[in-house]
């Protein structure tokens, strides 16, 4: 313990210590006792701490270490160092960015405020279109719809092609049977060679050959060696009625996968076809308005449910004998329920039977009321087995009327032997009634 006097030199009064390193100056001078003036500091006098050695009141036995910062010499100073995440001044750009950011979605936001309101007040340009509807039924494209019935029945139509002396003869058919008969028109294979190729709906196409014909009901058969065919659906040509609706499919002028759509326009149409020099074609036919030209023949028409009702067999034109006649709305069709018998009569035995009264018309009936008159009856045929006689007038058979010679002979025929027929008759001037049964012809 020590009184703050250096007890090694006994009341002396140490010097006071000098920092380490030079170029510090001397503490000022001392001041005199009853001075009105107070010690001043010296300029450049080094820290107080630079003095701890001439502290008197520290222990002369501890350890002291006072370091005093040295000169840094004029332009040796490190360099500066910034921290990379300290937050610094914004940049000009950084300044130009804001503002141009701030623009822009603030003028967004006011166009698409403006065109609501504009649209709404009924500002806005001219609006293309209606809004957004459910679609109608129709363009739905169900399976009772003529799209929908198209789309059925025409994998099942095919185009046919029949080489001859006189070139090619062009027509459409359609399958009857999953292992490849066809039903065509035999005026589309007639003349030919007996060889015939069909192209079927996806493009493709295969060799045929011709099963039988019927020159006088115009039904041919064709058969093409190949799996996986689709026949068509039949109907029945005897439940339809004038105004039903129907589709014919084909190849009109060589357009594969045509259908044209149109209604019936009459029933037992009586049609008397054939070419010079040919057999005379006799069928009640069909009449329909849809559209069908040269290249429809032997495809099938059908109904609004997809089911075959007829052959598409003849067009009526105005034209003159010889020229390309067109579409004008008077299309005929083979009945299918004759159609279809006349094919299973060439499939199985390889020609038809054709269906006879038992006798001969010789001309129209006299008189207001119509009818055709009887010319000749077999002894031993349906007609006489029903009891009429040479000069009887048909007045009707089935409830149809007889105005012509080839009325009676086209509606005959379209019924299968075997058919029992009620005739209406003229003898004299009563009018009686008879049931007649037709059957096949002997030949």
């Amino acid at each position: 313990m020590t009184d703050g006097w250096d007890w090694r030199r006994g009341g002396e009064t140490p010097a006071p210590a000098s920092p380490p390193g030079a170029g510090v100056p001397p503490a000022g001078p001392p001041t005199t006792p009853g001075s009105d003036t107070a010690p001043t500091a010296a300029v450049g006098a080094s820290p107080w701490w630079s003095d701890a050695l001439g502290d008197p009141w520290r222990d002369p036995a501890a350890p002291a270490a006072v370091v005093v910062p040295g000169v840094v010499a004029v332009g040796t100073e490190p360099e500066p160092v910034t921290d990379p995440d300290a937050p610094g001044r914004p940049t000009l750009r950084h300044l130009l960015l804001i503002p141009v950011i701030t623009a822009l979605l603030a003028g967004t936001l006011g166009g698409a405020l403006g065109y609501a309101f504009a649209v709404r007040g009924g500002a806005a340009g001219t609006v293309l279109g209606a809004p957004a509807v459910d679609p109608p039924a129709l363009a739905q494209r169900k399976p009772e719809s003529l799209a929908g019935v198209a789309e059925r029945v025409l994998p099942s139509v095919v185009t046919v092609r029949v080489s001859s002396l006189g070139g090619i003869s062009e027509g459409s058919g359609f399958i009857a049977s999953a292992d490849g008969h066809v039903i065509t028109n035999d005026h589309v294979v007639a003349g030919g060679s007996g060889k015939a190729s069909v192209i079927f709906n996806d493009g493709t196409a295969a060799p045929a050959t011709v099963v039988g014909q019927d020159p006088e009901s115009d039904i041919a058969v064709i058969k093409v060696n190949r799996t996986g065919l689709r026949p068509v659906e039949f109907g029945d040509s005897e439940a339809l009625a004038v105004g039903d609706p129907v589709l014919a499919v084909g190849s009109p002028l060589s357009l594969a996968n045509t259908v044209t759509a149109g209604i019936v326009s009459a029933l037992d149409r009586t049609m008397q076809a054939g070419e010079p020099g040919g057999p005379v074609r006799y069928y009640a036919a069909i009449q329909t308005d849809a559209a069908v030209n040269h290249g429809n023949s032997g495809g099938p028409l059908v109904d609004g449910a997809g089911r075959v009702v007829g052959v598409n067999s003849t067009i009526k034109s105005l034209v003159a004998d010889g020229q390309e006649a067109g579409n004008i709305g008077l299309a005929f069709a083979i009945p299918i329920n004759q159609a279809k018998r006349v094919t299973q009569d060439i499939i199985g035995t390889g020609k038809a039977r054709r269906t006879v009264i038992g006798a001969q018309v010789g001309g129209p009936g006299a008189g207001a009321n119509g009818g055709v008159r009887l010319a000749a009856v077999e002894p031993s045929g349906p007609a006489a087995g029903a009891g009429l006689k040479v000069g009887d007038v048909i007045l009707k058979l089935n409830g149809r009327p007889m105005t012509e010679p080839t009325d009676l002979i086209a509606l005959v025929r379209k019924f299968a032997p075997g058919s029992v027929v009620t005739v209406e008759f003229r003898r004299g001037a009563a009018r009686q009634n008879t049931s007649v049964t037709l059957a096949a012809d002997a030949k």
